[in-house]
């Protein structure tokens, strides 16, 4: 881990809340719109009321299908190109199939199986000639470094995975559809790898809840986010070693940074165990498969509640996504 740099702190290519409306006509015919579930067992847990927004039940099994199909969709290109761990690769590779354009995946080696084959799968189903997944090495390569190489070969448009504009406003309309639901919260506990859903969900948060309190919720091996928010200067963590393959991204975006700096009140992480955890409950008292990375909120929201008290008031968790397999999920609960 080390600082890189001061950022451009620079909001002109912020999207504004009328872009993330704008997302949702987009996304209306293709995306779900996710279920909202509560639990009592989970209430006494947390102290609060906890109000789960599940995007686990979203096309592609998290919540990376609403930004990557609005970027595509805005987008008039032959061809394009994106670098994913799993999430956003299976989820432009969706998008691409329903809106027939080529697509070349850079995922790393080391992703999980689940993610690779289905990413593969939507591929297929799109049946768009030159679509592929290009592996690398996460040890030895830089996967920014060899999607701008490939993209420039082949005149490919890059949509990466979290810091793009329309990418930023399709993750948005998660907290606005929450939002729109619970009406009122006291706060919102988002996990954060890159930093669009947390972006985007805080936009619309404080657009429409401005006394809520924001929340992000990363690993503790990967507190790239947390380290970048209290220095005010951008952080990275190379392939952290972490459950959460979701959240190894090495650090924030140029566009996501600024704006969790102005709308995010705190940055907090937890350890791997509190992630087991999480996704025991889920299973046990919401009867739901989480993947890691999507239980960082839950999660967040319960160890919160060890240091905040009693009577925390109405709590929104984002559970990110759901994309792992039986094999790996029982290994994680049961280490």
């Amino acid at each position: 881990m080390h600082p890189d740099r001061t950022p451009d702190l620079s909001l002109a290519d912020t999207p504004s809340i009328n872009d993330i409306h704008a997302a949702a006509r987009a996304l209306e015919r293709f995306a779900h719109e996710t279920p909202i579930l509560t639990s009592s067992s989970l209430d006494r847990i947390a102290n609060g009321t906890i109000i789960l927004k599940c995007e686990n039940f979203q096309r592609a099994g998290a919540f990376k299908f609403r930004g990557a199909f609005n970027a595509l969709s805005k987008i008039n290109s032959p061809g394009v190109l994106t670098y994913s761990s799993g999430n956003h690769a299976q989820a432009l590779a969706l998008a691409s199939a329903l809106l027939g354009t080529q697509a070349t995946i850079v995922m790393p080696s080391n992703a999980p199986k689940i993610k690779l084959r289905a990413t593969q799968e939507y591929l297929n189903m799109g049946g768009v000639a030159g679509s592929r997944i290009v592996l690398y090495d996460p040890e030895t390569q830089i996967r920014e470094e060899l999607g701008e190489r490939l993209a420039n070969e082949h005149g490919l448009t890059i949509i990466p995975p979290y810091d793009h504009r329309d990418v930023i406003a399709g993750q948005g309309t998660v907290a606005l559809e929450l939002c729109r639901h619970a009406r009122n919260l006291d706060a919102l506990f988002v996990p954060c790898g890159g930093g669009g859903l947390l972006s985007g969900s805080a936009i619309v948060t404080k657009t429409m809840l401005p006394d809520c309190r924001v929340v992000g919720v990363e690993p503790e091996a990967a507190d790239d986010a947390k380290r970048s928010f209290e220095t005010r200067t951008l952080h990275t963590v190379h392939n952290p070693p972490t459950i959460a393959d979701g959240a190894r991204t090495p650090h924030l975006g140029r566009h996501t940074f600024p704006i969790v700096l102005k709308h995010v009140d705190e940055i907090i992480t937890v350890p791997d165990d509190a992630l087991r955890h999480a996704m025991r409950l889920c299973f046990e008292r919401l009867k739901i498969v989480v993947e890691p990375t999507g239980v960082l909120g839950l999660a967040g929201a319960i160890e919160h509640a060890k240091q905040a008290g009693p009577s925390r008031g109405r709590i929104g968790v984002i559970i990110s996504g759901g994309n792992i397999d039986a094999d790996s999920f029982s290994q994680i609960i049961n280490p």
